[in-house]
Parts: structure tokens; sequence; C-alpha cells
């Protein structure tokens, strides 16, 4: 049998300190500490934070500010917002990650796959050619190649204002 040895793994595992009650989402709206909960971007009514359990490198996911679990529980506004700020992950993404494409999705519902059903959020995994190789298929095992500190320093300086659009690119 195969074994991956990946000791930082012990910090998701067994987390010091008393567990979490409430929304992790929440909590980290609460904590004020951008950089170390890896809040890429707040916008007026939603945020984008890096995905502590990555499929690719650069996952993300999109959120309301609103503790919400629907898309009909958002307003108009909130989900124009919403959609805004991926779009401006997107363009950072392209910037500085370069990928030859995305998977946008939502799991509405734990049957559906999401892990944390009351706080709508979108996910947005960058994808490159080739991403997909030997490794989940034989092994059963997915290389992240890139740390979450070093995702978030190419992505937030990047990030463009709110309404700043770019046109877009060929893809690869």
């Amino acid at each position: 049998m195969e074994r991956l040895w990946a000791p930082w793994r012990k910090a998701y595992i067994r987390p010091k300190g008393k567990a979490r009650k409430g929304c992790v989402f929440c909590g980290l709206l609460k904590a004020k500490s951008d950089e170390r909960h890896y809040i890429l971007a707040r916008s007026a009514k939603s945020f984008a934070v890096l995905n502590l359990y990555p499929y690719n490198n650069g996952h993300t996911l999109i959120l309301p500010l609103r503790h919400v679990a629907s898309l009909d529980d958002l307003t108009s506004e909130e989900k124009l917002d919403w959609l805004d700020l991926c779009g401006r992950v997107q363009q950072a993404m392209e910037k500085k990650l370069r990928p030859h494409g995305y998977n946008l999705g939502i799991n509405l519902g734990r049957a559906a796959g999401a892990g944390i059903p009351k706080h709508l959020h979108l996910h947005v995994i960058p994808r490159w050619k080739g991403d997909s190789n030997f490794m989940p298929t034989v092994a059963g095992v997915k290389v992240i190649s890139e740390s979450l500190r070093s995702v978030y320093r190419e992505l937030v300086p990047a990030l463009p204002s709110r309404g700043k659009k770019k046109a877009g690119r060929k893809r690869r």
C-alpha cells in the first residue's frame, strides 16, 4: 500500500481548541483577519475565500455575506454582486494563475455534496490541461502543487476593483 505523508493536514484533522459553533463562513467574516483566513476579497454583499480543502490550485468559494441556504433566498442585488465578485476572482486567476478553463459549481443540500449546506457558496475551480492525470485515476490521490498562502499572495493584488472589466482572452 502506498502512503503519502502530509503532516500539515493534522491541523484540519485535529484542530486545537474548542469545536466551532455556528457557521464557519459567518465566523470568518467576524474574525476580521482576511489574510489569516484566506479571504481574497469582500464586496458590498459578498466575499471570496480560498477553499481550505481544494480540488485544485486556486479553488475559491464565492459567498453572500448574508447567511442563506438557497439562490431563492438572495435578493436580485445580492445575486448580481455575488456573480460580479465571481468574475473579478476569475480575472485575477487569468492574470496570475493562467488556467485553461474553469469549473463553476453550486452544491445545494448535503445529498448534492454541500459540506456546509446552510450557507450558499459557489465553487470557482481553475483547471489546466492535464491537471487530472494518473494520480487520481490510478492511486486515488490528488496532488495540489501550490500552498494556500502562495495562491493568496498571487490573487489578492491581482483582483480588479469592482466595476472594472477586462476584455476576455482566448482559452488555450
